[in-house]
């Protein structure tokens, strides 16, 4: 097991278990009878022999985690089929799915289930599918999920722990404690480097005028607290053409309008129970190192993105966003990638004893974590049930009580937020400002699209000919919000 992979068997506790999930609803298949998921529980129970890197448990051998393979995998303890309460609404889902979330898997055993839920009240039915972050990281993840799928509804693929993955999906076997130790030396040596770089950047004065966004800027806030294993889970999803839209008209990224929309409800979450900090939040948005190797386990860099909770305006919260994403990925482009997990490694460090001996310092390095993690763009299938939603959820931790991840799916990004219900009260609500925070960005953006001129009738005059009515040119949102700054600045 890597040194990555085994920081989240280390920091793992009753409070905060290291487990990722995705939510999927599913419509059955035309002419499904009733029993149409006890079929599929009772074909998968048949499936007693798991592949890597699912019949595959942790082992801590003289101070070091590895894995090794379960002699005893027993399906029954992996796979189990539920029921929602009456009436079944999605609230009665997504209240199963807070509880089994917050439950610690059994560590004597491969670290992950899945639950297949019906009694939606549509007709519909669920999976939630739990697998240790040790284990698989959230891209990985939603791969090995995916490929479990297919795309002809007339296919039956075995279950997800049945099937044989890559070398790329499945964890490593447990070392020897030398190659560990040669391991990690080897790795100091090429990552030292990197320390240093991060360090400058943890030390040197920020300039308030740098877009960077730099570690330990972040104020403290409600979320940045001990929490509780109790958990809430909430979710929504959008148009992906919508965001597109949006960042087309912008000239913004997707993943800009994604922490946008979220700055935009936490900013009105937080007003709402008069607790919105006077500085900005930041969040650590996770980059996937996958392209960059063909390694198993977690490939993760990261960066920090100033939110703009101070600033009112859609608009130019959304620039400033653009401004602090575009300077943290100019940062990460000039490292390799040893040189960016130790980046990573600069962040996290400080927070780590927090973690572990839940004591807290008087400011957070960054508020929360916000993933947007990509996912399959074709219609999938289960058994010929077909996949509507899917929805990530992921983990909260002690001073890191909120958690936003976003996966697409098709033409759609589903929103998961996951959190503490104690520190974060009415999770609910966080949904509902998010629905007024794109709302928000739209209408500000049409507000500064030029209204086109009443039409004139005119006579030609004789030997020329009308010009042809041009096509309309692009939003310049900077040059909007310079022109608003003119308007409101007081004449001398």
């Amino acid at each position: 097991m890597s040194l990555q992979d085994s920081l989240f068997m280390v920091i793992e506790g009753r409070q905060q278990p290291m487990h990722v999930a995705g939510l999927h609803i599913y419509t059955p298949p035309a002419g499904a009878g009733e029993d149409h998921v006890q079929q599929i529980y009772q074909g998968w129970r048949k499936y007693v022999k798991a592949e890597k890197p699912f019949s595959q448990r942790p082992v801590l051998s003289m101070g070091q985690w590895g894995w090794e393979e379960d002699a005893d995998f027993d399906v029954d303890h992996h796979l189990s089929h539920l029921a929602l309460p009456r009436p079944g609404r999605i609230r009665e889902l997504l209240m199963l799915v807070s509880r089994l979330h917050g439950a610690l898997m059994d560590r004597s055993r491969p670290l992950w289930e899945l639950h297949l839920i019906e009694g939606l009240a549509d007709g519909r039915f669920a999976l939630y599918v739990k697998i240790h972050h040790a284990l698989i990281d959230g891209v990985t993840g939603i791969r090995l999920v995916a490929s479990s799928l297919s795309h002809d509804p007339a296919e039956i693929k075995p279950p997800l722990w049945a099937q044989k993955h890559s070398q790329a999906a499945a964890s490593r076997p447990a070392r020897s404690l030398a190659a560990k130790v040669v391991d990690a030396v080897l790795t100091g040596r090429k990552i030292i480097p990197g320390l240093g770089s991060g360090l400058f950047d943890l030390l040197r004065t920020a300039n308030p005028d740098d877009a960077l966004a730099l570690p330990f800027q972040a104020p403290p806030s409600l979320f940045n607290v001990g929490i509780s294993g109790s958990r809430r889970f909430v979710a929504q999803s959008y148009s992906l053409t919508r965001m597109r839209e949006i960042g087309k008209a912008t000239g913004a990224t997707v993943n800009d309008v994604t922490l946008a929309v979220c700055a935009g409800a936490l900013r009105k979450y937080l007003m709402a129970r008069d607790n919105l900090p006077e500085k900005p939040l930041i969040a650590m948005v996770p980059v996937s190192l996958h392209g960059e190797t063909r390694k198993g386990g977690n490939q993760v860099a990261m960066m920090l993105a100033n939110l703009a909770t101070d600033v009112a305006d859609p608009l130019d919260r959304l620039q400033r966003i653009v401004a602090s994403t575009a300077a943290a990925k100019a940062r990460l482009s000039g490292m390799v990638r040893v040189e960016k997990i130790a980046h990573a490694a600069m962040m996290l460090a400080p927070m780590l004893p927090d973690m572990i001996t839940g004591r807290a310092r008087k400011r957070p390095a960054f508020n929360l974590i916000i993933s947007n993690v990509p996912g399959p763009t074709g219609t999938l299938y289960l058994n010929g049930a077909r996949l509507d939603e899917a929805y990530p959820v992921s983990i909260p931790a002690d001073f890191l009580a909120l958690n936003i991840t976003v996966s697409g799916y098709g033409d759609r990004l589903g929103f998961g937020f996951t959190a503490c219900r104690r520190v974060v009260p009415a999770l609910q609500r966080m949904v509902d400002h998010l629905d007024e925070a794109f709302a928000e960005l739209e209408s500000a953006l049409a507000a500064t699209r030029p209204r086109p001129a009443p039409k004139r009738t005119r006579r030609p005059v004789a030997g020329s000919a009308l010009p042809e009515t041009g096509t309309a040119t692009p939003v310049d949102v900077g040059q909007v919000l310079r022109r608003r700054k003119l308007r409101k600045t007081p004449p001398s």
